[in-house]
């Protein structure tokens, strides 16, 4: 009796494992789901409400001793305007602090090569200010350069918190991708499905401005700014599914 039973489980048994390949074929040989893959492309615009300044003061002494000190006293000038003018310490960074000799070049003479003389040392020390307050920027640039700022003057207009507007991007990016999954299948003669996959590349500004300018004119000593507006872009990958 025990050899009968042992026999039925040694055929069950068999019988289970002879049918896991079957499935596993029928797994494989059932048709996949037909799909449409579109990339979207939204992007949505709005006024800066920040800008980024690069600019640096550069001395030149005799002595490095002597540059540095020249130096020092000029940023550290400028530093105190943009403190009063309402800069807080978070939005001021040093960068790009060098110390360089100045050499002056000779001629060969009947053939032979004259070394470089050092005459002198400069010394160049970079500020980067993030301005919250548009309205005082012109002032600003026009302080920073008559109290010692002489080398860059780059502007960068940007946003502090631009989340708002990559959600409008974002939307848009996503209609824009359901119009051209359409299309397609209308052209393909089937209807469009259910989203199966959605992706997102990195959000970025627009490397071009916008057309559109904005100006913000200053008292008639300060620098005319022109803010513009600022362009965010945002990339999104979808696969619909397709109803035959």
């Amino acid at each position: 009796m025990v050899s009968r039973l042992a026999r039925s489980i040694a055929i069950g048994t068999f019988t289970l494992a002879a049918a896991a390949p079957l499935a596993a074929l029928a797994q494989e040989t059932k048709p996949r789901e037909a799909t449409i893959t579109v990339s979207g492309e939204g992007n949505a615009s709005t006024a800066p409400d920040m800008a980024v300044l690069s600019f640096s003061v550069l001395k030149q002494a005799q002595t490095a001793a002597e540059a540095m000190s020249e130096n020092n006293k000029a940023m550290t000038e400028v530093q105190a305007a943009l403190k009063k003018a309402g800069i807080a310490d978070r939005d001021l960074q040093t960068t790009n602090f060098s110390v360089q000799p100045v050499y002056k070049q000779f001629e060969p003479k009947d053939g032979v090569y004259i070394p470089p003389e050092i005459t002198g040392y400069q010394v160049t020390n970079g500020l980067t200010v993030r301005v919250r307050d548009l309205t005082k920027l012109g002032d600003i640039l026009d302080s920073s350069v008559k109290l010692g700022i002489n080398q860059g003057g780059d502007i960068t207009f940007t946003n502090d918190n631009p989340e708002a507007v990559f959600t409008d991007a974002r939307k848009k990016a996503v209609e824009n991708a359901v119009a051209k999954a359409r299309t397609l299948a209308q052209a393909a003669g089937v209807k469009v499905g259910r989203v199966l996959e959605i992706s997102e590349n990195s959000p970025r500004p627009l490397a071009v401005p916008a057309p559109m300018m904005r100006a913000t004119m200053q008292k008639e000593d300060s620098v005319p700014i022109a803010a513009g507006e600022n362009t965010y872009v945002v990339n999104v990958n979808v696969t619909f599914a397709i109803e035959q």
